[in-house]
């Protein structure tokens, strides 16, 4: 259905396309630190990798974002230390994701936490694409951190960006919905953490480019996240 409405709908969704990457406002990853240790005590150790969501581009500063208030929360959930670094940059896809983690010095972790997915759908990567770069992802995190579990976060309701005009509202929706249904497959078959995204239809929650999270949608995220590797602890702490 989506090849059928991309090849139909083609010379109304390219020049849109064409329009919006023209004049979207370009934010930038806000101010802060990318690492740090959160909370007192022995550490548990984890990564947050992804795009510029993760980074946290719609906020002011990482305090705002999404890596230093999962860490604040999980130091206070787990009463503990947790050394937390953030491995994020606006506008890569997961396969550009793999390629930026290679070039990162990688911390030792227990768990991984990733959001991805969107930069996958503005790249048209397919579905099962999408899914194999995911799984060589996490193989290579497994890899260099030693991490034993992760939570992958969902992808958005793309259906819901005001900043992007229908009908390519529509189909980023779609093909959105799609990625979205397939990691979820894949992450529920690999017994990992799937943190669904699509809980809020009010644009309110967005920063004021319309595209990314805003301050009053990053904590909801962050407390979505904490929950789900609290509730995953067995299958992270065994060796703690």
């Amino acid at each position: 259905m989506l090849l059928a409405a991309k090849l139909a709908l083609g010379p109304v969704l390219l020049p849109q396309a064409v329009w919006l990457r023209r004049t979207a406002p370009r934010l930038p990853e806000p101010a802060g630190p990318r690492e740090g240790v959160a909370g007192q005590g022995k550490r548990k150790l984890r990564l947050l990798v992804g795009d510029s969501s993760a980074a946290g581009v719609g906020v002011a500063d990482q305090a705002q974002a999404l890596a230093l208030p999962l860490a604040n929360l999980l130091a206070h959930r787990l009463d503990g230390g947790v050394a937390w670094q953030l491995i994020a940059k606006t506008g890569v896809n997961t396969a550009q994701a793999r390629a930026l983690v290679a070039l990162s010095a990688v911390p030792d972790a227990d768990v991984v936490v990733t959001a991805l997915g969107v930069n996958d759908v503005s790249s048209q990567v397919p579905a099962n694409e999408f899914v194999a770069q995911t799984a060589q992802l996490w193989t290579d995190l497994q890899q260099r951190s030693g991490a034993r579990w992760a939570v992958l976060s969902g992808l958005p309701p793309m259906h819901m960006l005001r900043a992007v005009p229908h009908p390519l509202r529509w189909y980023l929706g779609r093909y959105a919905s799609a990625l979205d249904a397939a990691v979820r497959d894949w992450t529920g078959r690999q017994g990992l953490g799937y943190c669904a995204l699509r809980w809020t239809s009010d644009p309110a929650f967005l920063a004021p480019d319309g595209f990314h999270p805003g301050p009053a949608l990053y904590p909801q995220w962050a407390q979505r996240l904490a929950d789900l590797v609290v509730q995953g602890r067995e299958r992270w702490a065994t060796a703690q």
